[in-house]
This record gives C-alpha cells, structure tokens and sequence, in this order.
C-alpha cells in the first residue's frame, strides 16, 4: 500500500496541485501540513513524517517545493520516499528545472503525469523515457503524441519498448568509484567508504537477455572459486529490471535493459581506504602582517596511473588579501567569496609529489579567530582504476535473432566527500 493523495506545494505551504488516488483522506487536510511543521521545526523535532489525527504526512523539499503524500494506513514508507523521488526525476526529465513556475506552467501536464504515476495508491508507469512516448510536451503544452497507449505501458517488461533495431549493437559499461575520505589533523583516517555506480548505455536491438558477471566474494564462495581478487560488495541497490529472485539464488545479474542510459546497480563498501592523494599543510602567521601556507601534495596510487582535473581547496582567513602563489606544478587561485585558495593540477602521476605556496597579506587590525579550521577539499578522477578491484568479468548477451554485440567497458575511480583536516 502506497499514498491516498499526492500534493505539491509553494515554499508558503500553498497546494499547487493535488492528487486524491484513493478518496479516504479529505483534500482539506493538507492545511494542516505546514503548521506542524513549523511547529515541529521551531521544537527541533521536525521529521519526514509527520501526524496529525490518523493523518500521515510524508514529505520530501525540493528547491522551492514541498511534495506530500498523505495516508491513513501503516504504509510502506521507504516505497512512498522511492515514489515522491521518482515523482522528482520525472518532471525534471519534462520540465529540466522542477520549482514553482515548472508547475505553474506546466499544470495539464503535471496531472498527466500524476494520473500515470500512481493509481489506487499504488505506483504504476515511472519511467520518464515509457511516459514520454504518450505524454509529449511542446513549448507549455500537452499534446497527446499517439492516441493509443504504447503496449510497452501494458507489458511485464514496462521499461523498454518493443521493436528496437541498431546497425551496430553495442553496450558501455561504466564502472564508477567514489572515495569518501576524513583524515584528522594527525593524520589517521576517520572515515573511509567506496561508493560504487555501474552504469550502462544500451543499443540493442529487439528484446535482448544481459547477464553481467562480477567478482563477487559470495559467488566465488557459492561456486568454490579462491575469493583472493574478489569483492564484498555491500547495499546493493539494483534497478527494477533486474530479475531479484535469480541473484537471491545464484547471484546472477540477469536483466531486459532499457533502452540508452540507465543505472543498473549500486553498491558500498565500508573498507579502509588508504588516501589516493595525500595532503600535508604548513601554515605560519605573523602577526598583523602576513599570513604563508605550504602544501604538499602526494600521488599515493599506482604509478602507472594518472589522476585528473585535480583541485585542492585550501582554507584560508577571511580577512586576507594581497595574494601570492608558487606552484612547482599546475596553478592557483584564490576564490575570496569561499575564502579558499584552489590549486588545480591537470594531470597528477601516481607516486609523484608537489609543492604549492601562498603568501597573504592581513590587516593590521586581526578578526577574532573563530575555533576550528575548515578542511582540505580534494577532487580528482582517475580512469582505468578501481580503488575496490571490482571488474566485470563478462557480459552475455541473448537475442532470440542471434545477433553479435560487442560490450564495452570503463573503470573510474573519484573523489566524493575527500576531506583531510588541518591542525
């Protein structure tokens, strides 16, 4: 059981549009929505649920945005966040920016797309490339594009459209890493996760079988493999084409793909990462004058490796000025409205190290000091590489045409919330 009703509001609480499903909750009851949260917010109590009566408001913020859904039933919450995110990608797909005039200009489509996303409380049609083969848009219009229904709406196989056909079949796979790092001023990691994303992009003809193989620990237990260059992959999320109940079995990743782009799975891996790219700071004050900081920066990653697009954000006082850089690689710039320096470095080998100074002037007359520094951000990307040793052993391919394709596949590992305090 899903949502009796589904509202969107303005930042002031007021309904722009509503959807009642299920006829159970009375559309007045959302005038209570905003009231309880500020209440709740005022306590420092607010959550993403809340009562009032037999009345549950689940709700979720987006830009300028409210969307609620309302039940009266123990409902299945993570579903009803799952459908008013999904609700989210969708009119962002429609509208590109989804605020308060994407609604306002776009309201015939935008009850459209809600009589098509939920029915009876429960979600049906949420794919934005299924919806836009019989919900067109032009301009702020509604246009019905085929008069009929697409079969694909009707199908087990909802997600991808019958009668595909390419000149060349062909599949990429992307297998994309980020590394989320907290170093303390001493230098021991607080903190270290890999966030993993496999993405594909599809074009295949007809109505093709995929079957992905991994080096996954549990397969390589079930199947007596060494578990030496395997991976224990953990919170794995996949997309609604994957046949759940055969990984469950065998941990096989059999699926229908949709057509083009699309993410087939994630996963996470809490593992101790050492620090793809080291940071050390020295930064020295003189009173009243100056301020000099030295970073160096550390490759720590194989070294026939290359990490790229490399920018370091170094923290400096609000009340500096007069800034000055050397750089033995790369270029710096200071970002006053951030009040950080950033040092980008195109192109940073594995095993190599690197100098940046800077010089500021400061005021005679010094702001207090506010406790605490702000860390060192680092972003970077390095291709061919995956942190966790991840790899995509094979991808099958079964199309009852019999058909070769060929698939192709790309590791990259980058930076997600890297972050190394400073003493």
């Amino acid at each position: 059981m899903s949502a009796s009703a589904v509202f969107i509001l303005d930042v002031k609480g007021k309904p722009l549009i509503s959807r009642n499903y299920k006829g159970d909750v009375a559309m007045s009851e959302i005038e209570y929505f905003m009231p309880l949260l500020m209440q709740r917010e005022e306590e420092g109590a607010l959550s993403p649920l809340l009562n009032h009566g037999r009345v549950h408001f689940l709700w979720i913020k987006h830009s300028n945005l409210y969307l609620v859904a309302t039940t009266l039933k123990n409902s299945n919450a993570s579903l009803v966040y799952s459908f008013l995110y999904k609700t989210v990608e969708v009119f962002s797909e429609y509208f590109k920016e989804l605020e308060e005039e994407s609604i306002r200009d776009n309201f015939v489509i935008v009850y459209e797309l809600l009589d098509e996303l939920m029915d009876f409380g429960f979600p049906q049609t949420t794919d934005s490339k299924i919806l836009q083969e019989y919900i067109t848009q032009q301009g702020n219009k509604l246009e019905t594009g085929k008069s009929r229904v697409p079969p694909t709406v009707t199908n087990a196989v909802s997600w991808r459209s019958e009668g595909l056909k390419y000149k060349k079949n062909e599949v990429f796979i992307d297998v994309i890493e980020s590394v989320n790092l907290l170093v303390n001023a001493n230098g021991s990691v607080l903190l270290s996760e890999i966030v993993g994303t496999i993405k594909l992009k599809v074009f295949l003809s007809g109505m093709p079988e995929l079957r992905l193989g991994l080096n996954d620990r549990v397969l390589f237990e079930l199947t007596g493999r060494s578990k030496n260059k395997s991976v224990e992959l953990e919170d794995v999320k996949f997309h609604q084409c994957v046949r759940l109940s055969r990984f469950d079995n065998d941990r096989t990743i059999s699926f229908i793909p949709p057509d083009g782009d699309f993410e087939l799975m994630s996963y996470r891996l809490s593992t101790q990462v050492k620090p793809l790219i080291w940071i050390e700071s020295v930064i020295e004050k003189f009173s009243h004058s100056r301020v000099e900081i030295m970073v160096k920066a550390k490759g720590q990653f194989k070294k026939q490796s290359v990490a790229n697009s490399v920018e370091i954000s170094v923290p400096v006082p609000s009340d500096a000025d007069s800034p000055r850089f050397k750089t033995s690689v790369g270029s710096a710039k200071y970002v006053p409205e951030k009040n950080v320096v950033i040092w980008s470095i195109k192109s940073f080998p594995g095993g190599k190290e690197y100098l940046m100074r800077a010089h500021f002037g400061l005021p005679s007359v010094e702001k207090e000091e506010v406790e605490g520094r702000p860390p060192i951000g680092v972003k970077f990307e390095i291709p061919y590489f995956t942190v966790s040793g991840i790899q995509v052993r094979y991808m099958k391919i079964i199309e009852k045409s019999g058909y070769q394709a060929l698939p192709w596949v790309r590791y990259i590992t980058q930076s997600g919330d890297y972050q190394l305090r400073t003493s």
